[in-house]
């Protein structure tokens, strides 16, 4: 079992023409992901690598292969109403990659998925992925642009703001022999669609994750949320690490929702609400998957 996408996820990717998400696309074709559909508005009727129909659409893609996951490849001023049609479309997931969406757009979409059935992760993601046996191109499920050779099926799940620190993350395990049931990367927008709690509570209800390795960063109050959630109910190990120990107040550090203000958001008083919690920290990026091994 995983959580949120498994092998037989049917994903349809909107903007698979354009070079990057035909790129992509292509990685994920390779890796066993079931790709059955394309959408670009426009050019429907032609056929991606010879085999995923492209659409104009998100509801004739839906309609005409049953898919029910999205994967956005859409520039900026245009992804947030990728994001709107695959909520109009009923998805039950949008993965959007999109970096640089207008904090406005994302608020509407936020409204917009009220009440919906759709969950959104992202925007500004690296996305999700589900290993299959023995890595790509044998039965498992990634969506987005992880480098899908790095991972492999197991029992351990990551949840990461940080798409670099994701593949560190799941590299390590890997080559330490230890697999992961899901990766999931939410992004480091302000405004977004899935959190780590979120994530935290799919990890703790999925019998098949043992472990869990939670990647945070400076600015908002998502982590210190996630935190005091696993105080109280996670019934499995949680090893952690902050990001942006060294960032001065008011500086963004790389992600548009990494930066101190106010005095909150501070990687001291994440790391203080995490051992609070019972969470196991790594004090570098290089120790987080000896850190959940050690406490399991």
């Amino acid at each position: 079992m995983a959580i949120l996408v498994t092998p037989e996820t049917k994903v349809l990717v909107q903007g698979i023409t354009g070079g990057f998400g035909g790129r992509h696309a292509k990685l994920s074709l390779d890796y066993g992901s079931q790709i059955v559909a394309g959408v670009t508005p426009g050019k429907g009727g032609q056929k991606f690598e010879d085999k995923v129909p492209v659409f104009d659409t998100v509801h004739q893609a839906v309609a005409e292969t049953g898919a029910t996951t999205s994967a956005i490849f859409v520039p900026p001023p245009f992804a947030a109403d990728a994001i709107l049609e695959g909520v109009d479309a009923g998805l039950d997931l949008v993965v959007c990659i999109t970096e640089g969406i207008p904090v406005n757009d994302m608020v509407k979409v936020k409204r917009a998925l009220q009440g919906s059935k759709t969950r959104l992760i992202g925007p500004n993601c690296p996305g999700i992925v589900t290993p299959g046996e023995g890595g790509g191109s044998s039965g498992g499920c990634r969506i987005g642009i992880a480098p899908g050779y790095i991972h492999k099926k197991g029992n351990i799940g990551v949840v990461s703001r940080s798409g670099t620190l994701t593949y560190e993350a799941v590299w390590q395990l890997t080559c330490r022999g230890v697999g992961q049931s899901t990766c999931v990367g939410i992004g480091g927008d302000p405004v977004n669609g899935t959190s780590h709690l979120d994530v935290i509570k799919m990890f703790n209800e999925d019998p098949d994750t043992h472990g869990i390795i939670m990647i945070g960063e400076i600015g908002g109050s998502a982590e210190e949320e996630a935190a005091a959630w696993i105080r109280d109910h996670c019934k499995k190990p949680v090893a952690g690490f902050i990001a942006g120990t060294t960032a001065p107040p008011g500086r963004r550090m790389g992600h548009a929702g990494a930066i101190v203000s106010g005095g909150k958001g501070t990687a001291e008083a994440k790391i203080a609400a995490f051992r609070e919690a019972g969470i196991q920290v790594a004090e570098t990026p290089s120790e987080m998957a000896d850190v959940l091994l050690k406490i399991m």
